[in-house]
């Protein structure tokens, strides 16, 4: 068992800062090679001293989905603030991005005439990005409509800063490549409407942990997110390895029934993201042939081979999406880099509820 702290109550979220440390240099170093910048979708760790950890490897800003978490990154000084979401702009939210737009670069995601007008209303000082769907059929203009809608917001008075996709559908077993070339071609299609309707497109930004490795073509910018800590998702996709896991939740075996044991990591710790080509609703770090067959709110059930943890013994938990677990939890405790081990050390989950 790797170190984990008796004197703390379990479940708690263990991040191994050196294997982090390792995989945002990683990243860094894989775009930096391809000449793509970097702005990671910082919704996964939601945490400003890991923001500022991925500024400082290089990345140009961070990504988030939502105001609150803009908040909370601007305030910590991130370089730039890019909310890769449809927004749609309230005098409310307005006057707070105001002040987020006070603080650093902003840009805003647009994907419809009706909600640039609603965005321009407010006159906030922030870049517009053009979402064009790429394959994963979630928001998006088409890309062949994508010139038009950059024009209609320029009339409105907005400053188009690019287009942007996001290949969510490279979340499936061999997919990361298909959707990296399905990107490519809506954003070179997207790129070309707004030469044609006149709009400059210096910014192409694309890219998921999963398809992050073949993003190429006409990309500036790729926006992974997961890879920061992976998870049993990314290594069931071939991702990442074992040993590219930087977060897990400490567990305690509560019960141990014929042939399988029961751990006290339920959905209200792990999350309750199951793919339907998962294997199951999480792993466990040290045991890679153990997996939790079935997860209630308070009860996580694993089936594994060979001999049974011992009642009260801790395991080391690999949730499905890291994302999903993170925003359960309040804080980080740290293991491993240089900050080492002790119960006392840990980090907080700055944007926790800022959804």
């Amino acid at each position: 068992m790797s170190a984990v702290n008796p004197d703390l109550d379990a479940p708690y979220l263990r991040l191994d800062t050196a294997v982090m440390e390792a995989n945002i240099r990683a990243m860094a170093a894989s775009a930096q090679t391809r000449g793509l910048g970097l702005w990671p979708h910082a919704k996964t760790h939601k945490s400003a001293r890991i923001g500022r950890l991925q500024a400082a490897a290089g990345a140009g800003g961070l990504t988030v989905a939502t105001v609150g978490e803009a908040e909370v990154f601007a305030a910590a000084g991130a370089p730039g603030i890019f909310i890769a979401y449809p927004l749609w702009m309230t005098t409310a939210r307005a006057k707070r991005l105001r002040t987020v737009a006070c603080q650093t670069l902003l840009r805003i995601g647009v994907d419809s005439p009706a909600a640039a007008d609603q965005l321009a209303r407010f006159d906030i000082p922030a870049e517009v990005m053009i979402e064009v769907d790429s394959g994963h059929h979630r928001s998006g203009c088409q890309p062949g409509n994508a010139g038009e809608l950059a024009a209609h917001a320029g009339r409105a008075g907005l400053k188009v800063a690019g287009v942007f996709t996001f290949p969510g559908h490279s979340y499936a077993p061999g997919n990361g490549c298909a959707a990296a070339d399905d990107e490519g071609r809506a954003v070179t299609g997207a790129v070309a409407g707004l030469e044609s309707a006149g709009v400059t497109a210096p910014v192409v930004s694309g890219g998921s942990s999963p398809s992050a490795a073949y993003s190429r073509n006409m990309l500036t910018d790729i926006r992974p997110g997961v890879y920061v800590f992976n998870d049993a998702q990314q290594l069931e996709l071939g991702t990442c390895s074992m040993e590219d896991i930087a977060l897990t939740v400490v567990a305690t075996v509560v019960s141990k029934p014929a042939g399988r044991v029961v751990l006290d990591s339920g959905t209200k710790t792990l999350g309750a993201d199951r793919p339907v080509w998962a294997t199951g609703h999480g792993r466990l770090l040290e045991h890679p042939d153990a997996r939790i067959t079935a997860a209630s709110e308070h009860h996580a059930t694993v089936q594994m081979p060979g001999p049974l943890p011992d009642l009260g013994s801790r395991v080391l938990v690999v949730p499905n999406h890291a994302c999903n677990a993170v925003n359960l939890h309040d804080e980080y405790v740290l293991a491993g880099g240089a900050d080492g081990f002790a119960g006392s050390s840990s980090w907080a989950v700055d944007a926790r509820g800022m959804n």
